[in-house]
C-alpha cells in the first residue's frame, strides 16, 4: 500500500502506512472528532506519541503502564471491550496518556485511572475509564529523589547557558 504523509507541528514531515492507523470509534475524550491517530515515537523511548491523523497540531505523550507501574492491572468494563472487538488479552495492549510540563519535565504524570486499549488485531482503540478506584488520574512518575537530581541538573544548566 501507499504510504501517506502528514506534515506534524511537533515532528515535522512523517510518512505512515493505512494499516497503522488506530482507529477511536468515539474519539479520545476531550478530542472526540479525532478518529484516526498514529504511534510515533523512537524504538529506545518508554515514551510515544499518539498523533492525529486529521489534526497535524495534536499529539500526546503516551507509554506502557509497565513502564510507570510494573504491577499495574486495570479492570475495564466489558462495554468498551466489546467496541473494539476483542476481550482475548492476547489481541490487547495498554497505553497511558502521560502529562510532561514543558517547563518541568520532572512533574510528569500518568493517567492510571484512564486507560487507552487497543486492540492489536482490528487497529481499533478506546479511552476507558478503568474500575479501580484507587488508580489516580495524576499518578507521580518520578520520585522525589529523582525529580530533586532533574530539577538540580535543569537548575545547573540554565545557569551554565546564562553564562554563555
Amino acid at each position: 500500500m501507499d504510504n501517506k504523509i502528514i506534515n506534524t507541528k511537533r515532528f515535522g514531515e512523517i510518512s505512515y502506512k493505512i494499516e497503522d492507523v488506530l482507529i477511536f470509534p468515539r474519539g479520545i475524550p476531550a478530542f472526540e472528532s479525532n478518529h484516526e491517530w498514529i504511534i510515533v515515537g523512537s524504538d529506545d523511548n518508554a515514551v510515544k506519541w499518539l498523533q492525529s491523523v486529521s489534526d497535524e497540531n495534536l499529539a500526546l505523550p503516551v507509554t506502557s503502564p509497565d513502564a510507570i507501574r510494573p504491577d499495574y492491572n486495570a479492570k475495564i468494563p466489558e462495554d468498551d471491550l466489546n467496541l473494539i472487538g476483542s476481550s482475548n488479552l492476547k489481541d490487547l495492549a495498554l497505553l497511558i496518556v502521560v502529562s510532561i510540563p514543558e517547563s518541568a519535565p520532572w512533574n510528569m504524570t500518568a493517567n492510571l485511572r484512564a486507560p487507552i486499549i487497543l486492540n492489536l488485531k482490528t487497529h481499533k482503540a478506546v479511552q476507558v475509564i478503568a474500575l479501580n478506584e484507587e488508580y489516580p488520574i495524576r499518578h507521580i512518575v518520578f520520585p522525589e529523589d529523582v525529580r530533586e537530581k532533574m530539577r538540580e541538573s535543569a537548575m545547573k544548566k540554565t545557569e551554565d547557558d546564562q553564562k554563555c
